[in-house]
């Protein structure tokens, strides 16, 4: 199969979408350039938004963690399922991201009062200054990104056009 080049004012999805029209012209490709689009943007902001949290010392993942425990409120602390729910993490993925922050003195564990087996994790002093700070960072990158190709007005009409199909998804 040969290689198709993006013309200008094109991206790889119409590339793509252009080989399926040749080999496939039965094909309508409009939710593989939707989803398409959408996949290759969630990735490029995730490694532009990642390297904003990197002068923090932090990963993207760890990020994550940290801004679950300060969106959670006062006294900013979760379980580890709790925290491995709503992340949709496996306990061994949350409990390598909670070993590292809590060496970094970000976060601390400690027993739950209420279940002699269970934890508690609890965002540190340093960690809510420190996901403060980082979540500007990102939330600059994502607002660069927006204002260099859409209006306000564009921006929050495909914020709810992304939402109708994010509930429709069940996701």
């Amino acid at each position: 199969m040969s290689t198709s080049t993006p013309s200008p004012g094109q991206d790889p999805v119409d590339a793509i979408t252009a080989q399926w029209a040749v080999v496939r012209p039965d094909l309508d490709t409009v939710p593989m350039a939707v989803y398409g689009r959408v996949y290759r943007l969630a990735n490029a902001m995730s490694d532009q938004v990642g390297k904003a949290y990197a002068p923090f010392g932090v990963s993207r993942g760890e990020f994550d963690v940290l801004a679950t425990l300060r969106r959670s409120g006062e006294p900013y602390t979760l379980s580890p399922r709790e925290l491995s729910a709503t992340l949709m993490l496996t306990t061994g993925g949350m409990t390598g991201r909670l070993d590292r922050l809590e060496r970094a003195g970000l976060l601390g564990r400690s027993p739950d009062p209420h279940d002699r087996r269970g934890l508690r994790v609890t965002l540190s002093e340093r960690g809510r200054e420190l996901v403060d700070e980082a979540v500007e960072a990102g939330l600059a990158v994502q607002r660069a990104a927006l204002e260099s190709a859409l209006d306000e007005s564009e921006a929050r009409q495909l914020a709810e056009l992304l939402r109708k199909l994010l509930m429709a998804s069940g996701a």
